[in-house]
């Protein structure tokens, strides 16, 4: 699926992550992806992101649309071309746009669901919740701006989070079909995170046991990302292969 490159402006993005077995979090993942391994745990989480004029690259500021997004995401690997690529799989997508649900894995990469968001936001207290309209999804999070990464968090430095955060801007998505992945890679003009303290995060997938076992998961760190002028580049999908699992929501 080739769609005109878009741009736009990142008003706020918050990633909030787990550290998960790397053997669970195998299971989940349909071929060709494998986790992506970070001293000695899979990651994964929610990207809560608010876009704000986003438009065709060659159309003039301040118009476009705008809207609140949802996607679960676990960092991978896979080969392709006899060489390493490394990236995200999103095995579903959530939007406050009924335009995004209607277009998205048509006229656009990843198909999306419809969802109604809450949020309520100051300079240093974020809070974004969601449930979707099909009820298959729900989440929550609620926390504050600081100035470190949790002490217990797998990354010893915001640094080290930042860097490996950075390097997942090619997402694939699940398609309801379940025959490809749709491919989108997001390019931010500056790449500035600061870290979040997170009060409470719910997540109806992540908290799901039959999925993911108690004590194979658990919370780790979360970035925010504000005011990001960005542009969206679609990707060749990649093919799924027969007989594997792949979570669609």
């Amino acid at each position: 699926m080739h769609v005109p490159t878009l741009q736009g402006l990142i008003e706020r993005r918050i990633l909030a992550n787990y550290r998960i077995d790397p053997a669970v979090a195998a299971r989940v993942l349909p071929a060709p992806f494998r986790p992506k391994i970070h001293r000695g745990y899979a990651i994964a989480g929610i990207c809560l992101i608010r876009l704000v004029h986003v438009r065709p690259a060659a159309m003039p500021g301040p118009f476009g649309i705008g809207s609140e997004n949802a996607a679960h995401r676990f960092a991978v690997e896979w080969n392709e071309n006899g060489q390493t690529q490394e990236g995200v799989y999103i095995p579903r997508r959530d939007t406050s746009s009924h335009l995004n649900a209607l277009l998205g894995g048509r006229l656009f990469p990843g198909h999306h669901h419809h969802a109604r968001f809450d949020v309520t936001e100051t300079d240093t207290q974020l809070s974004v919740a969601l449930t979707s309209d099909d009820n298959q999804t729900s989440v929550r999070v609620i926390g504050c701006v600081t100035d470190n990464v949790p002490p217990d968090s797998i990354f010893p430095s915001l640094e080290e989070a930042s860097d490996f955060f950075r390097r997942g801007a090619l997402g694939y998505s699940a398609t309801p079909a379940g025959q490809q992945f749709d491919g989108l890679e997001l390019r931010c003009d500056r790449w500035d995170v600061t870290p979040l303290k997170v009060e409470t995060i719910e997540s109806s997938f992540f908290d799901d046991r039959s999925i993911f076992p108690a004590g194979s998961i658990t919370f780790d760190c979360a970035l925010l990302m504000r005011n990001i002028s960005h542009t969206w580049h679609s990707r060749e999908a990649l093919c799924c292969k027969v007989g594997v699992n792949a979570t669609t929501g």
